[in-house]
C-alpha cells in the first residue's frame, strides 16, 4: 500500500501529463454518496447505496438557452453557469434520495426555480453584498478610501477571497461535506485517468493521479473574484465620475445592482480563460493561471478512497455511453431509468 501523499510542491501542483483524449465536453460534480458526470448533452449519476451497491441513472441535460448566441465564445459562460447549476441541484436532490433508498417527492419545476434563487441570493450575500459593507465600514476608521478610489475596491476584494476562503474552510470541517469533497477528488481523478489515455480505465489508474484538476469548478470560481476585482475598480469609479447622486443610499444600492450585473460578463470571460488555461497544460502562462485554483482545490478535494472511486467510473462510463471504446473495470451495479 502507498504511504500518505507528501505536501511537497511537486506534490501539489503535478506536472500534468499531455492528454491522449479531447475530453473539454466532459464534466462532473460531486453528490450525496455520489458523483454527476456530463458528456456533451448527456448526463449520468451514480451513487453507492448503503448496503446495495451502486445505483446509475442516466438522463438529458437540460438545456436554458438554444439560441446559437448563447453557445458562442465570449458569451456561453453565463448561460452555461446557469445551466449547471440547475442540472447540479436536480443531481443533488437526486442523490440524495438514492443514497437515502426512499422514494421522496421530486423536485418540480418551481422548487427548482425556488432553490436556484435562495442558493443565488445566498452567494451575493456574502460574496458581494458582505465584502462592500465591510469595506465601507473600514472607512468610517480611516482604513479605505471611498467607492470613488483604488483603495475600497482593494478591500472589497481582500474581504471577499477571506470570505470565500473561510467559508470553504468552515463547511469542510463537516462530516458529510468532506464526503462530498471526497467524491469530488474521486471525480478528478476519474477523468484524469481517462484524459491521459488509461485503457482500461480502473480504480487503481484513476488512484495514482492528483485529485487537483485545471478544469475544475473551484478555478472558475477563483477567476470570477479575481477578474471581479479588476473591473470593479474599473468601471465603478469612472461610473461615479459621470454620475454620483447625493444620496449614500441610492448610490451604494446603484453600485451593488451594478455588480451583480458585471457578473454576467466576468462570468463569461472567467469561463474562456478556464478553458484557455486548461489547454496550455504544462506551458509556463499555463500553469501560472492554474497554479491558485490548483491550489485552492486542496481545500476542496479529499483523497478518495477505492469505493468512491469506483462511484467516479460507474458515472463516467454511463456519461460516455456504450458505443464508448474505452474500457472501464467498474463493479457491477444497477442501472435505473430517468422518471
Amino acid at each position: 500500500m502507498a504511504g500518505r501523499p507528501g505536501f511537497s510542491a511537486a506534490r501539489l501542483l503535478p506536472k500534468i501529463p499531455a492528454l491522449a483524449r479531447e475530453s473539454l465536453a466532459v464534466g462532473g460534480q460531486a453528490v450525496m454518496e455520489g458523483i454527476m458526470m456530463r458528456n456533451g448533452d448527456r448526463l449520468s449519476l451514480a451513487v453507492r447505496q448503503a448496503g446495495s451497491g451502486i445505483i446509475a441513472v442516466s438522463l438529458p441535460w437540460s438545456v436554458l438557452f438554444r439560441s446559437s448566441l448563447a453557445r458562442r465564445r465570449w458569451i456561453r459562460g453565463f448561460p452555461i453557469l446557469l445551466e449547471t447549476m440547475v442540472n447540479g441541484i436536480k443531481a443533488l436532490n437526486l442523490s440524495a434520495e438514492l443514497a437515502a433508498e426512499a422514494e421522496g417527492e421530486k423536485l418540480r419545476p418551481w422548487q427548482i426555480a425556488v432553490t436556484l434563487i435562495l442558493a443565488v441570493g445566498l452567494a451575493l450575500l456574502l460574496f458581494v453584498v458582505t465584502p462592500h459593507l465591510l469595506a465601507l465600514l473600514l472607512g468610517v476608521f480611516a482604513l479605505a478610501g471611498g467607492v470613488e478610489g483604488l483603495s475600497f475596491h482593494l478591500w472589497d476584494g481582500l474581504i471577499k477571497f477571506a470570505v470565500f476562503i473561510g467559508y470553504i474552510a468552515a463547511i469542510s470541517r463537516l462530516p458529510d461535506i468532506r464526503r462530498v469533497f471526497q467524491y469530488h477528488g474521486a471525480e478528478h481523478k476519474t477523468i484524469a485517468a481517462f484524459e491521459h489515455g488509461e485503457d482500461p480505465v480502473s480504480a487503481p489508474a484513476a488512484a495514482k493521479y492528483s485529485r487537483l484538476h485545471p478544469r475544475c469548478g473551484t478555478t472558475f470560481l477563483l477567476f470570477v473574484l479575481s477578474l471581479s476585482i479588476f473591473l470593479h475598480a474599473l468601471t465603478l469609479p469612472a461610473l461615479l465620475l459621470v454620475w454620483h447622486p447625493d444620496s449614500p443610499f441610492l448610490k451604494h444600492g446603484i453600485l451593488l445592482l451594478l455588480k451583480l450585473l458585471l457578473l454576467i460578463p466576468i462570468s463569461s470571460l472567467s469561463y474562456e480563460l478556464l478553458s484557455y488555461s486548461a489547454r496550455l497544460a504544462n506551458s509556463p502562462l499555463g500553469r501560472i493561471l492554474t497554479a491558485p485554483g490548483l491550489l485552492l482545490q486542496i481545500l476542496t478535494t479529499r483523497e478518495p478512497d477505492r469505493d468512491q472511486l469506483e462511484v467516479g467510473l460507474v458515472a463516467l462510463r454511463e456519461a460516455l455511453g456504450d458505443s464508448s471504446s474505452v474500457t472501464f473495470l467498474t463493479p457491477a451495479y444497477t442501472r435505473q431509468e430517468a422518471d
